[in-house]
């Protein structure tokens, strides 16, 4: 009865996940990249923290328990490591920003002419570690950002929703990305099977009569597979006219460039005006190459992830999120720029933070994780 409460109560605004109804990984990876171009837009400590927060409560909520879904508290940790290693530059080799508040003063070393501008050691003052602390957390909060999506959308199944176009690199990826698992677990089956007879599964000796046996079953796993990609026709492309495949290059390597040009004028602070439009014509561009190029891949799909209504939300709330967050940056930059010179401490902006918390509607309108089976209760004798 507890289980099923817990159940009701999950889905409440959700159904619980299941194969039919599980949420396009592509949703995920847009929702994650918004919340990431809202973090580049500032360096205002109180908006990147609550930034960190929506994505850790996301994860929270519909992480499942699938090995790739752990990966989140290790881009967590690589972002506290940016963030030192920002800190630890910022203080041996210094920074432009001008302070007055001194803090210590290390040893300076002696630089030749040619290195005129570079330092090592000298005096560091507040304003300098407070801007890189500002710089290493937004950082921080775009890997943070790319480790929630990597947490929440299915590698396999992403590769799986690739274009026609895109089939054989997705192809080659997975079978990459299963490799090396498969060998870890012929590496444990063996050592396992080794102790149990009594001989040795370390050293160099264990190492080599080991890895033999796990290299052989790989090229036999290698060469079945081949097998049965040339069965099922890998490979194989159809016949396209020579306009289509001239019009197929034109528009994937100009939507590309586009799809370049017009991150970079999102990531930039000067380049907000033309970059969400050259981003958006790159887009149409680079899709409309990879739909005439998937005329070239004769091929079947099964069981293909549908973008829903849910897809839909999650998505739109990434990508509200981000415009909104450039709109407030280009109409009020002091608010989400905090100044350094002179200190002053940062304010939490009413209603970009209000559009922060607009990153949290995954974690109701997605598909719910399956619910762990409820430990058995112990009888009283």
């Amino acid at each position: 009865m507890r289980t099923e409460t817990t159940a009701v109560r999950r889905g409440l605004l959700a159904p619980e996940a299941n194969r039919s109804n599980a949420l396009h990984p592509g949703a995920w990876w847009l929702w994650a990249l918004g919340l990431g171009t809202a973090a580049s837009r500032t360096t205002n400590p109180l908006l990147l923290g609550l930034l960190i927060g929506v994505a850790g409560y996301v994860v929270a909520a519909r992480r499942g328990e699938a090995p790739w879904a752990r990966s989140y508290g290790a881009f967590v940790r690589l972002g506290l490591f940016v963030l030192g290693v920002r800190l630890v530059f910022a203080v041996f080799l210094g920074s432009p920003i001008p302070g007055s508040h001194t803090l210590f003063t290390l040893p300076e070393l002696d630089l030749p002419e040619w290195a005129e501008g570079v330092r090592i050691g000298g005096r560091v003052t507040a304003e300098t570690l407070v801007f890189a602390l500002y710089d290493g957390l937004k950082l921080a909060t775009l890997l943070i950002c790319v480790g929630a999506a990597n947490a929440l959308a299915s590698p396999a199944r992403l590769l799986k929703s690739l274009p026609g176009a895109l089939y054989e690199a997705g192809v080659a990826v997975v079978v990459a990305m299963t490799f090396a698992p498969q060998l870890i677990a012929d590496l444990r089956r063996l050592r396992a099977a080794r102790r149990l007879r009594g001989r040795p599964d370390r050293g160099l000796r264990g190492l080599l009569q080991v890895g033999l046996p796990v290299l052989e079953g790989a090229l036999e796993r290698s060469v079945a597979l081949a097998a049965a990609m040339d069965a099922r026709g890998y490979g194989r492309t159809a016949d396209v006219p020579p306009t289509v495949r001239r019009a197929t290059s034109v528009l994937t390597l100009g939507g590309l460039l586009g799809v370049c040009a017009g991150t970079y004028g999102l990531l930039a602070a000067e380049g907000a005006k033309f970059g969400l439009p050259v981003l958006l014509l790159g887009l149409a561009a680079a899709l409309g190459g990879l739909k005439l190029g998937g005329r070239r891949s004769v091929r079947s799909r099964y069981r293909p992830d549908v973008w829903g209504v849910r897809a839909w939300l999650v998505s739109a709330s990434g990508v509200a999120v981000a415009a909104l967050m450039i709109f407030f940056a280009s109409s009020d930059p002091a608010a989400l720029q905090p100044g350094v010179v002179p200190l002053v401490a940062p304010t939490l902006p009413l209603w970009p933070a209000a559009c922060v918390l607009l990153g949290l509607l995954p974690a109701f309108v997605a598909p719910a994780p399956p619910a762990s089976a409820a430990a058995p209760r112990k009888v009283a004798p």
